[in-house]
């Protein structure tokens, strides 16, 4: 248990990535990990597009936006620090059911797929959603509802005590990610 514990523990968001590609084999292992997650009754009305060409991956880069909590000149990669890899995740409206709960469950498998493999992952929803529509070329049916980008991480990223109540995260001395959490007796309401 405390193995899983640790996995969950470092399998944070991701920012900045070495530059050496994601395998093509792990990136069909992190999709499927997605097209077979846990899903409203069993709809099925997530559709995914990978983005794994250099040349569109770097199309990619100025449609996304970065760690909010940081000035843009500590959260957003440097070009030698950028993502190797995206999947756009997309809700298909012409099928019935689309919702939100089906695209966490699988962000979450993707995400954890991933980091199986050591792939850091960032999932992005402050995104140019018309741009990736247009570069994409999704149809008028399918919803953007979120990119998420990949790599080798070239930080850390842990979890730190919430201190004067701020969820911020922040980047320490070495710039790792530091991310506070509530603690439990602030998330549990009550035991029954």
């Amino acid at each position: 248990m405390e193995e899983m514990m640790q996995f969950l523990r470092t399998r944070r968001t991701y920012r900045r990535f070495e530059q050496r590609p994601v395998d093509h084999a792990i990136a069909a292992e992190i999709l499927e990990a997605a097209r077979i997650a846990s899903c409203g009754t069993n709809r099925q009305t997530l559709k995914y597009v990978l983005v794994e060409s250099p040349a569109m991956v770097a199309k990619m880069q100025p449609l996304v936006h970065w760690a909010a909590y940081l000035p843009p000149e500590q959260g957003c990669p440097a070009p030698d620090e950028t993502p190797v890899l995206f999947i756009a995740v997309c809700q298909d409206e012409s099928l019935p059911g689309a919702n939100d709960t089906d695209a966490g469950l699988a962000l979450g498998s993707m995400t954890a797929a991933a980091w199986a493999h050591g792939v850091g992952s960032c999932i992005m929803g402050t995104i140019d959603r018309p741009a990736i529509q247009s570069l994409l070329g999704l149809g008028d049916c399918l919803r953007l509802h979120s990119v998420v980008a990949f790599g080798y991480p070239t930080h850390t990223s842990r979890v730190v005590p919430m201190e004067d109540g701020s969820v911020k995260y922040f980047l320490d001395e070495d710039r790792n990610y530091c991310v506070p959490k509530r603690p439990m007796e602030e998330v549990l309401l009550k035991t029954l």
